[in-house]
């Protein structure tokens, strides 16, 4: 008996549970560049050539096992269109019994998956993805139950489960959460470090030009490529960021700097959500510096708390709850997404930084991500799907299952608050305070309404106005209700003019 074993782009994971049982010199391994893939939605380019490159050295790595690697490049004279196209065709010219794939980490493609199973002349297996901390049946029998999820108590439950940060039954320090210490300004006189990147070897190049000679239309810049496409060189990153910048990182998290988008930020989610690094050797990293007196508790604590619990919890979330839960608007978001969210052309100077930065490196950290980008789209009232698609094209990290909760749930608050107890929405006075942006900026943070005044405060005011209904009675946004039951029937008359200048273009942006 021959088995096929499929792998997809983002299971580039020797212990993926399609590979675990696999041998090398009977099995066959099938991995496929396929267009469909591709441009499903515009991906950034270097999005595209990290996972085609990464894909072509983990290949390498596995002929070097004995492995016999059927790799479909798209440079072929007869690349394959889809998965589905691409499994059959090597069904066809081999004698596999069986196939065996690991569930990927869209919906989509599981549905795909699926249907497989019909058409094939040999039996189909799916197996769980078994690289995370928490199961989707463990999530499904933790949530059982709720009417809605909390990350604090779900995170507090993995800790003591795997016992990450743990003094016993209680965790180290005494405190299960330091967000309170992880929310400085960045310093005035402050460099941030340096960024590890790596030389694009010739495997790399000749996916870089693939890349820019069949995808020219595409969102983002390729010629600054720096990212790891191996596994060694994601560990080399891993280490790097471990002993440069995590002992920062809690206290700098949050913040934002015009023109240096990596701080002290990891970088290392493209490799998580790829398969060159997994979950747990990076928790453990980070936790055995900190028990090492290399890191302090709170910057370890944060950075633990985005892998074992933010992005656990959005893998449940997502899982439990599709397909219908991207359909979901409970804010009634009906806007197309502003084309300077591609262009970057605003005078809104955080907005055109970030776009930028988003262009040249297909990154931008979990900040600009949610309170510039994200929040502005849930104060300018986007349709879901429009913004979501437009994170699942332009960051190299982004996946369905951890791309579209994060939008959808937490950044457009569209499920209602299923996933997050409040909108993360907010006015320039919060960017002035986390960020350098205004201070070079045409508009002016403080100010409501007028040419001046900061589109986002302008359409927070409204924002709030607008969802008055909805919203009102959310006890964590008691503040801001107060204050906006202060305001003139004039005052807000003119923000609601203002604003509904700034989304028609009648007023600068």
């Amino acid at each position: 008996m021959t088995t096929l074993r499929f792998v997809l782009g983002d299971q580039l994971t020797r212990d993926i549970s399609s590979l675990r049982d696999a041998t090398p010199g009977e099995d066959i391994v099938l991995m496929a560049e396929v267009m469909e893939e591709a441009t499903y939605v515009r991906h950034h380019k270097q999005k595209i050539a990290f996972l085609f490159s990464a894909m072509r050295h983990f290949a390498d790595a596995l002929r070097a096992e004995g492995f016999d690697v059927r790799y479909i490049r798209l440079d072929e004279e007869a690349p394959c269109a889809s998965f589905t196209d691409a499994l059959m065709s090597t069904l066809s010219s081999t004698n596999a019994t069986c196939v065996i794939v690991t569930e990927p980490g869209e919906y989509r493609v599981l549905e795909m998956m699926r249907s497989w199973e019909a058409m094939a002349p040999a039996p189909v297996e799916i197996r769980s993805d078994d690289r995370f901390y928490c199961s989707i049946d463990d999530f499904r029998r933790w949530e059982r139950g709720k009417s809605s999820y909390r990350l604090e108590y779900f995170y507090r439950d993995l800790r003591r489960r795997f016992d990450v940060l743990m003094d016993g039954a209680d965790p180290v320090g005494g405190r299960w959460n330091f967000d309170a210490e992880n929310r400085k300004p960045w310093p005035k006189k402050r460099t941030p470090p340096k960024r590890i990147e790596f030389a694009p070897d010739r495997i790399t190049k000749d996916v870089l030009a693939l890349v820019a000679g069949r995808f020219p239309d595409h969102f983002g810049d390729i010629e600054a490529f720096g990212w790891a496409v191996t596994r060694d060189d994601a560990l080399v990153a891993l280490q790097w960021f471990i002993a440069n910048a995590l002992p920062d990182f809690g206290d700098h998290q949050d913040a934002m700097l015009a023109e240096a988008p990596f701080l002290y930020h990891s970088m290392l989610s493209p490799y998580l959500n790829a398969g060159l690094l997994t979950a747990r050797e990076v928790v453990d990293a980070a936790v055995n510096a900190h028990a090492h007196g290399a890191v302090p508790l709170h910057a370890v604590e944060g950075f633990v708390r985005q892998i074992l619990g933010w992005r656990e919890y959005v893998r449940g979330v997502y899982w439990s709850r599709m397909p219908e839960y991207a359909l979901t608007n409970v804010l009634g978001g009906d806007r197309p997404l502003p084309w300077f969210y591609w262009s970057g052309e605003t005078d809104m100077a955080c907005v055109r930084d970030v776009v930028a930065m988003t262009r040249r490196y297909a990154y931008a950290h979990h900040i600009q991500r949610l309170m510039v980008t994200g929040a502005l789209g849930l104060l300018w009232g986007v349709r879901p799907a429009e913004l979501e698609e437009w994170y699942l094209a332009v960051y190299a990290d982004a996946f369905e299952w951890v791309e579209l909760p994060n939008v959808h749930g937490m950044a457009l608050y569209a499920d209602g608050g299923a996933l997050s107890s409040k909108p993360y929405a907010a006015g320039g006075a919060y960017i002035n305070r986390m960020s350098n942006y205004c201070g070079g900026c045409r508009f002016d943070p403080k100010k409501r309404t007028g040419e001046d005044a900061c589109p986002f405060t302008t359409l927070y005011w409204d924002f709030l106005m607008r969802q008055d209904e909805k919203l009102s009675g959310n006890i964590r946004l008691a503040m801001p209700y107060r204050a906006l039951a202060n305001f003139s029937a004039d005052e807000r008359a003119a923000i609601r003019a203002r604003a509904d200048a700034v989304r028609d273009g009648t007023s600068p942006v």
